[in-house]
């Protein structure tokens, strides 16, 4: 995927910044935080900062092209999948996994139904407990 073309199909200007952002989410399917996207960039490109990475996240969430992911309450996490699936956070390792969601199972209509005439732009499915790896 060109991640330029990307972003401007999606009605984003794409700049040095946002095409590293955008191509460290694509594939490091780790659902970074601030710091972390810091530590892997900034020797790449000593000119960004969080307060960069912060905006650059608000713009990727608000065009839909990336998931605010707020399990952990001091923690936002970000996400480059916004495909429909749910997050697993590990309570031992803190470790988040998705996890698929049959959409047949789930039928986000009637579990909204009481919400007729609401338009709904995000839906997110959570769990907490502990991995298969910490049990």
């Amino acid at each position: 995927m060109n991640t330029q073309i990307y972003l401007t199909e999606n009605g984003i200007k794409p700049s040095v910044q946002r095409i590293a952002l955008m191509d460290y989410l694509l594939t490091h399917k780790t659902h970074p935080n601030v710091d972390e996207m810091y530590e892997a960039l900034h020797e790449q490109i000593p000119t960004i900062s969080r307060t960069t990475i912060y905006n650059t996240m608000k713009l990727f969430v608000k065009h839909g092209i990336a998931s605010l992911i707020s399990i952990e309450e001091k923690n936002a996490r970000f996400d480059g999948d916004v495909s429909l699936h749910g997050h697993f956070l590990c309570q031992n390792c803190n470790q988040l996994y998705d996890f698929h969601v049959n959409e047949k199972l789930l039928n986000i209509e009637e579990l909204f139904s009481s919400l007729d005439g609401y338009n709904i732009k995000d839906t997110q499915i959570y769990c907490k407990g502990i991995c298969k790896n910490c049990k």
